[in-house]
């Protein structure tokens, strides 16, 4: 069980090897302060593609030795997505983060099928949850890639996380497939293909589906309501119907439920860190030290 994300960070801390984590187009001041507190404290080794003037000038202001990165200077946004992508596919980084790039031209590199870095049939968001209100830490998918994902796309879903969840130590995780009601209603797809995917299986893991929120989550809700699973109270995993009810309970929790949050897009070679500009340094540093944590798979 994963007690707490500072759990996460001993464990990234403890490792041999330092994770190399890839930064494209690295002269983004943002995601260059989250990489920097993640080097200063010992968790990743940095490896910055991209304007090596600026990014130079960047660490110069943030007071961080340019020796202890490895930077390599390229100008065009695209070659150094590219350049990431080689660098992966050979294994000489463990995770690569997006900078001064558009998501979609960044993506448009890494799923090629030829030169990117594409594993799986489906790539998906995963987003990890610490919060004080659950005894352990959770994860959500799809919060932000998939946007109405079929029920092979679920399933590829629950098959990237199940396989983060390993690297992490947590060999048979708990799954939820949510929906609004715990039995299978043909008017309500989510239902019929929570049930599906149970029926199925995947293996590595204990799926339930469909299954209410609530009686995941909360213990004393599936007492009162009968509900017997190794899921209920316990889960691991939510895997949530489409992008917009994924996204919502993310944002709930760390909004108004004082939880905090990490992501990353897997299915790749190595996971992806495609973090927002908006998002809080914390959530950038965690969700480096789980890719990191994560590494290639």
């Amino acid at each position: 069980m994963l007690k707490n994300f500072e759990q996460l960070k001993q464990m990234l801390r403890e490792k041999p090897v330092k994770r190399k984590v890839a930064v494209v187009a690295a002269q983004d001041e943002h995601t260059l302060e989250a990489v920097v507190r993640a080097a200063r404290d010992g968790m990743v080794e940095p490896v910055l593609i991209g304007r090596e003037e600026k990014i130079r000038q960047l660490l110069t202001q943030m007071d961080f030795d340019a020796e202890k990165a490895t930077i390599l200077d390229l100008e065009d946004p695209a070659a150094c997505a590219q350049k990431a992508c080689e660098m992966a596919r050979a294994g000489e980084v463990d995770c690569i983060m997006k900078g001064k790039i558009e998501t979609g031209a960044l993506m448009k590199v890494l799923v090629n099928r030829e030169t990117g870095i594409r594993k799986n049939d489906v790539m998906s968001l995963l987003g990890f949850m610490e919060s004080p209100h659950y005894h352990k830490v959770f994860a959500i998918t799809d919060v932000g890639l998939l946007t109405y994902p079929t029920l092979e796309q679920k399933r590829g879903a629950i098959i990237n996380a199940v396989g983060a969840f390993h690297a992490l130590g947590v060999e048979n995780p708990k799954v939820a497939i949510i929906a609004a009601v715990e039995k299978v209603n043909p008017k309500m797809k989510e239902t019929v293909e929570a049930d599906a995917i149970k029926q199925e299986g995947v293996e590595g893991c204990i799926i339930e589906g469909p299954i209410s929120y609530d009686l995941a989550m909360d213990p004393e809700s599936a007492g009162i309501k009968g509900y017997v699973s190794p899921v209920a109270g316990d889960a691991d995993l939510l895997v949530m119907p489409d992008i917009v009810s994924g996204n919502v309970a993310a944002k709930t929790i760390t909004c108004i439920g004082g939880g905090r949050t990490g992501g990353t897009v897997l299915g790749g070679l190595v996971p992806v860190l495609l973090v927002s500009r908006a998002a809080t340094a914390d959530d950038k540093y965690m969700s480096i030290v789980i890719s990191a944590l994560v590494g290639r798979g």
